[in-house]
């Protein structure tokens, strides 16, 4: 391990087993991460229409920023010139990077995977590039993160089981690679478990990456086109292969209220996703029980906000009238109230599920935090970082 991460378990599952929720702190380099804890995703080193300020407020500990984006634009060289990415965007808390592998990898007919690493056009401009495990470590460790990613092949849930054999065992080798390349003593390094929904894949994925020195384990290639079901049923392979590992885990691009608890209920103690911002910019914003669409006829002569026992930015000083005129006269401010609503409602979610873990009642209270939670239309599960 690095040396850059020290996590430790403060209150571990239950021994009757009726439910693998626990309590931890990740100490990194720029602050302390209490888990089970959610990532804001600020795509292009920001968190759409907020500032560091904004996230502060929310009750954001880590964001999570992108790889690739930031490789492609404004340039990992330029980023480290002016200081680094904590510096560029003015945010003093922790950030990890992601490996870009997600992006890289679902650029379709614009990106070709071959043993040593991916080549790829931009988006932005079809310039060709590539990236390898060695390139994507360079450019996070230019960015200086608090947790840089191992490079990987991620694939659909649904895709065969021959394409996912064959991008988990690249995967693996990846991990090495990566592991080799990485010199940054302040800059933890997490790995990345493959292997789809085919549970001897996922278990031998587990246990491999589990056996390299990473500082943290990534559950990947999840919150994509899978049911909740077979989500659920691929965490109760690979969780128990972790039980007497010391390092976080954490499920990449999962982001509703409803999956994160449980996800959090079978062991897992770290999220991202764009959900919660993507959603507010549509007009959704999240409340006990389910959401409302502000841009419904029905608000637009609510004085109310947008839930009363909320003390976000938009609920302390704004009605659902005032946030359903917003939208419809496409002011940016909508965005900006909305996306702070959601990530405040998100983040007090992760805070009720730790302070119920810590006094022992969080299997009691299940039922109630589902009914907080509401529930999510399955469209809504995709909420990789991009």
């Amino acid at each position: 391990m690095s040396g850059a991460a020290h996590y430790e378990v403060t209150t571990p599952p239950p021994s009757d087993g009726s439910t693998q929720a626990r309590t931890g702190r990740l100490a990194l380099t720029h602050g302390i991460v209490e888990t089970p804890q959610f990532m804001p995703v600020g795509t292009n080193a920001a968190v759409k229409a907020l500032t560091p300020a904004d996230l502060h407020e929310v009750g954001a500990s880590i964001i999570l920023s992108n790889t690739y984006h930031l490789y492609l634009r404004p340039g990992h060289e330029r980023i480290a010139r002016l200081g680094g990415l904590h510096a560029f965007m003015g945010w003093d808390g922790p950030i990890l990077t992601d490996s870009g592998g997600f992006q890289v990898v679902s650029l379709g007919d614009l990106r070709v995977v071959d043993e040593d690493g991916v080549t790829f056009r931009s988006h932005l401009d079809g310039s060709l590039h590539r990236f390898t495990p060695e390139v994507s470590i360079e450019v996070q460790e230019a960015l200086g993160a608090d947790i840089a990613v191992a490079f990987d092949q991620p694939v659909f849930p649904s895709s065969p089981r021959a394409v996912v054999a064959d991008a988990t065992e690249r995967t693996h080798h990846w991990a090495e690679r990566s592991l080799a390349a990485h010199r940054r003593s302040d800059q933890a390094i997490f790995g990345i478990v493959q292997g789809g929904l085919e549970p001897d894949l996922r278990a031998a994925s587990t246990r491999h990456i589990a056996s390299l020195p990473f500082d943290g384990i990534c559950l990947g290639g999840l919150a994509g086109d899978e049911t909740a079901a077979q989500r659920d049923a691929t965490l109760e392979v690979a969780i128990p292969l972790l039980a007497d590992d010391p390092r976080p885990r954490y499920l990449m691009g999962l982001g509703s209220p409803a999956d994160l608890l449980e996800a959090v209920h079978r062991g897992v103690d770290l999220f991202d996703s764009v959900l919660p911002a993507r959603v507010a910019r549509n007009g959704q914003v999240w409340v006990p029980g389910g959401r409302l669409n502000l841009r419904n006829q029905r608000y637009l002569d609510d004085p109310a906000p947008i839930q009363d026992d909320c003390g976000c930015l938009a609920c302390r000083g704004f009605s659902r009238a005032y946030l359903a005129h917003l939208f419809r006269a496409k002011e940016l401010l909508a965005y900006r109230l909305a996306t702070c609503h959601n990530l405040t409602f998100t983040l007090d979610f992760m805070a009720r599920i730790r302070a119920t873990i810590r006094a022992g009642t969080f299997p009691a209270s299940m039922s109630e935090l589902r009914l907080r939670a509401g529930r999510m239309s399955g469209g809504e599960v995709a909420g990789k970082s991009a």
